[in-house]
């Protein structure tokens, strides 16, 4: 794995004079957007049941493991790049409205399979429980690790993250997951790296 910096003598840079496809502002205030009115709309829903809020507020936290399907767009060298790939995924929550996320990533190209991004990212989260549905909103810090094609280069950036979603509750020790995160990967070739990742996941919620 090496430093972004090395970069600029070994990757062929094919600069389009044309804007980029993935405009950086837009996506991130609409995700921030998307995640803070869905909090907004779950505080006006009827209060979840006292027994849920007891559950949480009686242990030192709230943990579950999880994983899932992802499909991501990205944009290197101003070229829209399609993934698909993995995710694990762990949530800790300590008090009823606020905790920390884990996840890792694992996505290639679907165009060109040597092709890769992973990441590694953590962070907090807030979230509202509206019985079984629990929408939240996130920020998380990490590494990202893009595989160029035909393995020219593995280099590994630092990232942010900005996302949202929901958990719903399909059994008690089952929760659905629909999660949505714009990274900003710093220091990239050319331009930031500005993946935008969805991921439908299943996780185990530990409980008493």
């Amino acid at each position: 794995m090496n430093d972004g910096s090395a970069l600029g003598a070994i990757l062929p840079l094919h600069r389009n004079q044309r804007s980029s496809a993935f405009p950086v502002c837009a996506p991130l205030r609409h995700a921030v957007a998307a995640a803070i009115l869905a909090v907004s709309l779950a505080t006006c829903a009827p209060h979840p049941a006292d027994a849920q809020i007891r559950e949480t507020a009686s242990r030192i936290g709230d943990l579950q493991l999880g994983g899932g399907f992802v499909f991501a767009t990205s944009n290197y060298n101003f070229t829209p790049i399609h993934l698909i790939g993995g995710a694990f995924y762990t949530t800790f929550d300590m008090r009823t409205h606020w905790g920390g996320e884990f996840n890792f990533h694992q996505n290639t190209s679907t165009s060109d399979s040597t092709v890769y991004e992973r990441t590694y990212e953590i962070g907090p989260r807030i979230f509202v429980h509206r019985g079984a549905f629990s929408p939240y909103a996130k920020a998380l810090y990490g590494r990202g690790v893009y595989n160029f094609s035909h393995n020219i280069a593995n280099v590994a950036y630092n990232m942010y993250t900005f996302g949202g979603g929901a958990d719903f509750q399909v059994r008690r020790s089952i929760n659905v997951r629909a999660d949505y995160e714009y990274q900003t990967w710093a220091g990239f070739p050319i331009q930031n790296l500005h993946p935008s990742v969805i991921t439908i996941g299943v996780a185990y919620h530990f409980h008493e």
